[in-house]
């Protein structure tokens, strides 16, 4: 079984990921991590280094490695993940996969990212007080995508272990 976590950042995707990892027994991966380890150095680096369009080419193939190599995991994405190339049907089409978004209101995104900012570095030169737009101007052009996933989870307002049994339920 692979269970694959998409939305945008703050969402909760590497937290829920490794909790449902526990309670499942099964291996958990960040594809930012693998994509880490992959290329030596943070993707911070490599994205100033090469540019966004080598950075999801290298994305495209350490998730295709990943699906590939892992016949049961965890596996949660990057925010962008799913919006690039044809990552999003590799996602949905892997065997024995289910793909979760983990869908957060705005105003909740806005609360965890504010205190994130420093190492988040796509949000790091926005103002606090236009934080809330950027984000909404992001999930506008994200949510058709994140919306393909099998399973929507609204994730506001609940914890950690609430939304894992959630996952568990829908398995």
């Amino acid at each position: 079984m692979k269970i694959i976590l998409l939305g945008y950042m703050g969402s909760g995707k590497s937290t829920i990921g490794q909790t449902l990892a526990n309670e499942l027994n099964l291996s958990f991966v960040d594809l930012d991590h693998a994509i880490e380890k992959e290329i030596g150095m943070s993707i911070r680096d490599f994205f100033e280094a090469s540019g966004e369009l080598k950075f999801r080419r290298l994305e495209n193939d350490v998730l295709k490695k990943v699906i590939l190599e892992n016949s049961s995991m965890i596996l949660s994405t990057g925010g962008g993940t799913p919006c690039y190339g044809n990552n999003l049907e590799l996602m949905k089409s892997a065997l024995k996969t289910k793909v979760f978004y983990l869908k957060a209101s705005i105003k909740t995104l806005s609360e965890r990212l504010v205190s994130e900012k420093d190492m988040r570095p796509l949000i790091q030169a926005i103002g606090e007080e236009d934080l809330p737009e950027f984000i909404g101007k992001h999930l506008f052009e994200r949510s058709n995508f994140y919306l393909q996933a099998h399973h929507v989870i609204d994730i506001d307002q609940k914890s950690v272990e609430t939304i894992a049994k959630e996952i568990v339920e829908l398995l």
